[in-house]
């Protein structure tokens, strides 16, 4: 319908003699044609592309996963809390979209590049104006309709680029199995401030501002940052420190106060940390650079477990001794080096005190790992005829004089 009333209008410019501005429209109409027919076919390929690189990461994090439940045994393991791949994939396919009509538009822009001189007329339009002093001299800067329409398009084109194109990056990074995701995560995310601050930087030279005029700006952010968002700044400039100089990553295991868990974002204010009951808490900033910070898995994943055993006084502590060693050796997730230490600790109130301490290649399965150790321990006690010593207490009668033994009746009895 569109098209048949584009033609009647063409015939009828053709009729009352206007027949180059016709041709002009019909050239342009038919490059209009041949750039959507090409830019269908190049998002059609580009979706397949995608559809083929999301199955080729989903095999490489099904495998990957499957190696993970193979080793891991309780639910303390590490998660990796970049973005789900469904969902890099679905920000992607808009991401693909959102440039193939860009590039229409810049497409259509060259194509009915004749007639844009009709729309100067935006130019005309002047909403305000303002006068400022280079080199001694005042210069009047007008804003129009052209430019507001122009800041406009700016501003969107900042904020649909820095909610998606971290996420093109994201997925070209996860199939790169040499980066790691904290490193990924940085990357996506200083890309997101990058893409904020050229768009902002944009938009303010598209309405002609000056740092002259800006230090109105400038002195009541002072003020208010000196009043109130001291804070706030500090966490956005501790968030920074995080990203650049990296003491805590995404995927870690930190304890933070009392609290332990998985780093699973890092925000501009905030840090989100899930423990090990699922629960997201949101630490400042501030709180990983000027705070305590234990971070388990910084530069060695390596971690030392203690499991404690007391035996009854009279036991055999050579053979206790030596089955702690066996069991702790045998263990497939104990490493050799740093070897495992079996101490006999001290002579306790109710038990011989002993301790078998060996280090594990990595956090996930920890809780399994010393429940397994226990479990083979107290099997091998067992059968070595070891008891496992618990609280006892002896009580001594004095009987060398008369013990007088007596019941008394119940009350009002």
């Amino acid at each position: 319908m569109l098209l048949t009333a584009a033609l009647t209008l063409l015939v009828i410019q053709t009729v009352y003699g206007q027949v180059f501005t016709v041709t002009v429209v019909a050239q342009c109409m038919m490059e209009t044609v041949w750039i959507g027919i090409s830019l269908l076919l190049i998002h059609a390929l580009l979706l397949r592309w995608l559809r083929v690189a999301q199955r080729h990461l989903r095999l490489n994090e099904l495998l990957a996963k499957r190696q993970v439940q193979a080793t891991s045994e309780d639910g303390a393991s590490v998660e990796e809390q970049a973005p789900d791949l469904g969902d890099i994939s679905a920000e992607t396919r808009q991401l693909v979209t959102a440039s193939t009509l860009a590039t229409a538009a810049v497409a259509l822009l060259y194509s009915w590049s004749p007639l844009l001189p009709a729309f100067d007329a935006l130019r005309k339009v002047i909403l305000w104006t303002s006068t400022s002093m280079v080199e001694g001299e005042a210069v009047t800067n007008e804003i129009t309709l052209a430019t507001l329409l122009t800041v406009a398009a700016l501003a969107g084109l900042t904020l649909f680029a820095a909610n998606n194109l971290p996420a093109l990056i994201e997925i070209i990074l996860r199939s790169r199995t040499s980066v790691s995701p904290g490193a990924r995560y940085t990357a996506s995310t200083l890309l997101n401030y990058l893409i904020i601050g050229v768009g902002v930087v944009a938009a303010l030279s598209a309405l002609g501002l000056q740092w002259g005029q800006l230090q109105w700006l400038v002195a009541a952010l002072g003020v208010g940052i000196g009043f109130g968002l001291q804070e706030i700044v500090a966490n956005f400039i501790s968030g920074l420190i995080i990203l650049f100089e990296r003491p805590i990553r995404v995927g870690d295991i930190v304890t933070i106060g009392d609290n332990d868990g998985t780093v699973t974002k890092i925000r501009i204010r905030a840090t989100t940390i899930r423990d090990w009951d699922g629960k997201e808490l949101l630490v400042p900033n501030k709180e990983f650079i000027t705070g305590h910070l234990l971070n388990w898995t910084l530069s060695d994943s390596n971690t030392r477990l203690t499991v404690n055993v007391g035996i009854a006084y009279g036991s055999d502590v050579e053979k206790a001794l030596e089955i702690l060693r066996d069991v702790t050796l045998n263990h497939p997730k104990t490493v050799r080096e740093p070897a495992p230490l079996i101490v006999f600790e001290n002579f306790g109130d109710n038990a011989l005190e002993l301790s078998a301490r060996s280090f594990i290649d990595t956090l996930e399965g920890r809780l399994q790992v010393m429940t397994e150790m226990r479990q083979e321990i107290n099997r091998r006690f067992e059968e070595a005829g070891i008891v496992i010593a618990f609280p006892q207490r002896d009580v001594h009668l004095d009987t060398e004089g008369p013990i007088r033994i007596a019941i008394d009746p119940p009350p009002g009895g």
